[in-house]
């Protein structure tokens, strides 16, 4: 099942970014205004990072950051992204970094250089279920 369904048939398109100059207060507030998990970050249309609730969550509410910390400062540049007309094993494969052992809950899903949408975990298990 995981090899027949392509990224492109589960994936969310209508993406919302972040800018690096965000402040990681109002990052986090539009992450849970939205009810999504993941931000990508955008400069000039150009993919250059990803925050997540989880990593600004946790570090706000420990107080880790200074007053005006953006975006930029704290996001993962590292990001892994996907294409479109890969299949869900491939992205469950990409999702679980064997190398670090690392789990990765959402990969942003790129055509020609352009973000067209974000694949989650969840997006995966909802797909299985149907």
């Amino acid at each position: 099942m995981l090899k027949n369904l392509k990224v492109e048939d589960v994936m969310t398109e209508d993406v919302i970014t972040v800018s690096p100059t965000e402040d990681v207060v109002f990052a986090f507030e539009k992450l849970m205004k939205y009810k999504i998990s993941s931000l990508p970050v955008v400069d000039n249309d150009k993919l250059v990072g990803i925050v997540t609730a989880t990593d600004l969550g946790h570090n706000l509410i420990l107080d880790k950051y200074e007053l005006g910390t953006v975006v930029g400062k704290v996001m993962v540049k590292d990001v892994t992204t996907i294409n479109p007309n890969e299949n869900l094993l491939t992205a469950v494969e990409k999702m679980h970094k064997s190398d670090s052992n690392e789990i990765i809950n959402q990969l942003v899903v790129m055509d020609e250089g352009n973000i067209i949408g974000v694949i989650s975990d969840g997006d995966i298990i909802k797909a299985i279920k149907t």
